[in-house]
């Protein structure tokens, strides 16, 4: 307003001088015709006419130089003022003089730079926020007030999609976009304005959720959820809480009977010889009964941490299955169980394997399968050359006609500690920690083989290891 002012006052200032020197020059005018004027009309009338004509000249050129110096600077400024708000951040404003307007324009022109390296700040940082909202792991959706998701990386969207393609409750549906598992904890994020976590559970997934307030002047206008798939933590937290407890519980009870039968012997409570030697009897088994699970879970500790020592040679798988079945021969006759060995006629040889590991796999099956075998039935042992994905493996088969496995229990027998039979509980006499089929799976697959079990409950169990023959 400053600068307008100062250049309509210099315009004025500019007209009364070209003004006082019209006047100075009709004065002389006047007076040099003054005379004539009295005596001659016509005169008179030729010098108003002039007159005119000079004012009108006068009046173009004034019109003219306002036009040029101040109107078209200030059309050219607008102009560009025009573009600018269309997007054109680069237009500027030619400078033609060094008044007022020129500074004007070179004002104006500075703040286009400004905005221009503004704005291209701003589209890199967006550019920046895309590119690390898109590669994040996590699942980020943004939803409005509404419940409308207006913004959403590619796993959001997914996670979104998929949820939203589930069977909800009607009344779930018709709330608004936002998925039924978050809805809860969204409505409570816009009522408390505060950040807030919690966990969902959508079938068999489990779900971290972090969401927080979108706020503008103090004014919640949505909420942006980040949802993490937290599913396999969670189950090796189980893991983790179940085998403890189950540690404790196998410690726990011979740590028991070797206290009590302790404190029976001390305080001289067995009557007889006969009595106080089987108190030491059973204070020896539970001795050996914990000796048994700690080298286990020593054991299992190492192959799960991938520091098992492996011996691998050529190993005779015929020789190994001879030994160990004459080794059971005894305890299964004892039982009155039939043991049984079938083997193919051609040799069943591998290139890498440690004997005494393998040894174990089996002296692990067949105890098992002594435990749950009712008397007068058969526990047959098979081995045989497949070939499997094109590549020659030897087949080892452990069938028992125990009482089986129930088919929910199944896929979980191979986990430490994992009991099917929830009623059963370890004795001494039977020897198990609940560890032996997770060592046997642990050794099968550090041979690059494969073990499955295959049940059915009140005909009996068959475990199949698949051991490969040329190293994989």
């Amino acid at each position: 307003m400053v600068i307008w002012r100062s250049v309509v006052g210099k315009l004025w200032l500019t007209i009364i001088a070209l003004v006082a020197a019209v006047l100075l020059i009709l004065g002389m005018f006047l007076l040099q015709y003054i005379d004539i004027a009295f005596n001659n009309s016509h005169a008179v009338k030729v010098l108003f006419v002039y007159t005119a004509i000079i004012g009108f000249l006068l009046s173009t050129f004034f019109a003219f130089f306002l036009s040029t110096k101040i109107t078209q600077p200030l059309l050219q400024m607008k102009k560009a003022a025009d573009l600018i708000s269309q997007g054109e951040y680069r237009t500027r404003v030619p400078i033609r003089s060094s008044d007022e307007i020129g500074d004007l324009a070179n004002t104006f022109n500075n703040m286009a730079a400004e905005l221009d390296t503004l704005i291209r700040d701003l589209n890199h940082e967006k550019e920046h926020l895309a590119s690390v909202h898109r590669s994040m792991a996590d699942a980020v959706v943004t939803f409005d007030a509404a419940g409308q998701v207006i913004l959403a990386n590619p796993h959001g969207q997914q996670l979104i999609e998929r949820w939203n393609e589930l069977e909800w409750s009607e009344e779930q549906k018709a709330h608004s976009k936002v998925p039924a598992p978050l809805f809860d904890l969204y409505r409570k994020v816009l009522r408390e304005g505060r950040d807030l976590t919690d966990k969902v559970h959508v079938q068999s997934g489990v779900w971290s959720v972090v969401m927080a307030p979108l706020k503008s002047n103090e004014t919640v206008r949505g909420a942006v959820a980040v949802m993490r798939n937290v599913t396999e933590e969670s189950k090796l937290e189980k893991l983790r809480r179940d085998f403890v407890a189950n540690v404790s519980h196998e410690l726990r009870t011979p740590l028991s009977m070797l206290q009590g039968y302790s404190e029976a012997l001390l305080d001289d409570i067995a009557a007889s010889p006969e009595e106080r030697k089987e108190m030491a009897h059973v204070i020896y088994e539970e001795s050996l009964r914990m000796g048994r699970l700690v080298k286990d879970l020593l054991d299992l500790a190492r192959m799960e941490a991938g520091h098992l020592e492996m011996k691998l040679e050529p190993t005779d798988l015929t020789g190994l299955l001879r030994r160990v079945h004459r080794k059971f021969q005894g305890l299964a006759k004892e039982q009155n169980i039939q043991l049984e060995l079938e083997m193919a006629a051609e040799p069943l040889v591998l290139a890498e394997a440690d004997e005494d590991r393998l040894e174990q796999v089996l002296t692990n099956l067949l105890s098992n399968a002594l435990r749950h075998t009712p008397a007068e039935a058969h526990i047959r042992i098979g081995a045989r050359q497949t070939v499997a994905d094109r590549k020659a493996y030897v087949e080892i088969q452990v069938r028992d006609e125990g009482e089986g496995i129930p088919d929910e229990d199944l896929p979980f027998i191979f986990e430490r500690f994992y009991k099917a039979d929830k009623a059963r509980t370890r004795g001494a006499s039977s020897g198990g920690t609940g560890l032996g089929l997770a060592i046997v799976k642990n050794i099968v697959e550090s041979h690059k083989g494969r073990i499955r079990a295959e049940s059915t409950v009140g005909v009996g169990t068959t475990f199949t290891l698949l051991l490969p023959v040329e190293p994989l």
